[in-house]
């Protein structure tokens, strides 16, 4: 473990509040609502986002009433729009004059559900059956792969954009990108794509642009293999490696800022249809040591709370 992390234990008074303060993405709910509850408990102000206005203001008087947090406020956010995260970027310059922590978490799947999950049966039960029929039950077309794209990568591109000039002007900033094992490289069987982006020194965000937008064709066209990538949620998967790399290529860019991806772990959430083995809690337990920790390694792939590679 990192350095300068005080997990929250059950019972324990809010901590004084510090003057760090966060900004997540996808906030409302699961992994992301579990952070903002840790996070604030670590005495970081936090400003949870989320589309729905409505859930997500539901979801801070719900930490407040549950733990009288004070230090969470809610302001909405699409990540898939340039106005919207230009409107929370000027709302936190203008609140708090810069930004200690990004947690961009939110994403989507990129799949559609041709048959309901039923979700009353055990997690074990529920989790065979998804893996069983993964390939009959997700359906994968151009539309989906777009907005998963869109959400999954340009999102998070256009956040870190947008907020990289704040997290200067912090003392030690932080950007975590909530990442998946499903992005790690040694899952693309296409050697070439993988050595390209491994290849950190050469890799551009231009190339990783190019490979954006060309990848929802090759779902269009059935040739996902051909273009070296896996068959199987392929939109969400592609989504993650190209976001891992561009995480890469800007940590290098600026080392004032330490940028990591982590792998939260297999989490029942609504994005796997709550197939997950692990609580939303220990899939908390990674991100919110990385956001928190004092120094440690910029540009590297967690998985949960361990190092691990692209």
């Amino acid at each position: 473990m990192l350095d300068g992390w005080v997990p929250r234990s059950k019972g324990c008074k809010r901590m004084e509040a510090n003057k760090r303060i966060a900004v997540v993405t996808g906030g409302n709910k699961g992994i992301g609502l579990e952070i903002c509850k840790e996070l604030a408990a670590n005495g970081v102000g936090v400003v949870l986002t989320a589309r729905d206005e409505k859930r997500g203001n539901e979801a801070v008087d719900k930490l407040t009433a549950d733990y009288g947090f004070t230090n969470i406020i809610f302001h909405q956010l699409d990540v898939t729009d340039h106005s919207s995260i230009a409107s929370l970027a000027d709302f936190v310059k203008n609140q708090f004059g810069k930004l200690d922590i990004l947690v961009n978490n939110a994403a989507i799947t990129g799949v559609e559900l041709s048959q309901p999950i039923d979700e009353k049966l055990p997690q074990p039960e529920r989790a065979e059956l998804f893996h069983k029929y993964i390939v009959q039950i997700f359906v994968q077309s151009y539309e989906k792969a777009v907005d998963c794209l869109k959400t999954n990568y340009y999102g998070v591109k256009y956040m870190m954009e947008a907020f990289l000039p704040l997290l200067l002007l912090s003392n030690a900033g932080r950007i975590v990108n909530v990442s998946s094992n499903q992005g790690q490289l040694q899952g693309l069987t296409n050697n070439k794509l993988r050595k390209e982006l491994e290849d950190i020194d050469n890799l551009t965000v231009e190339r990783i642009d190019h490979l954006t937008n060309s990848f929802p064709k090759h779902v269009r066209d059935n040739t996902l293999e051909e273009g070296g990538w896996p068959p199987r949620f392929s939109a969400y998967r592609a989504s993650k490696v190209l976001m891992n790399a561009y995480t890469r290529i800007i940590a290098k860019r600026y080392p004032s800022v330490t940028i990591n991806c982590v792998n939260p772990g297999y989490v029942g959430t609504d994005l796997n249809y709550n197939t997950g083995a692990l609580t939303v809690s220990e899939g908390a337990q990674g991100p919110v040591m990385v956001a928190l920790a004092e120094g440690g390694p910029t540009g590297q792939f967690y998985d949960q709370t361990q190092l691990s590679i692209f």
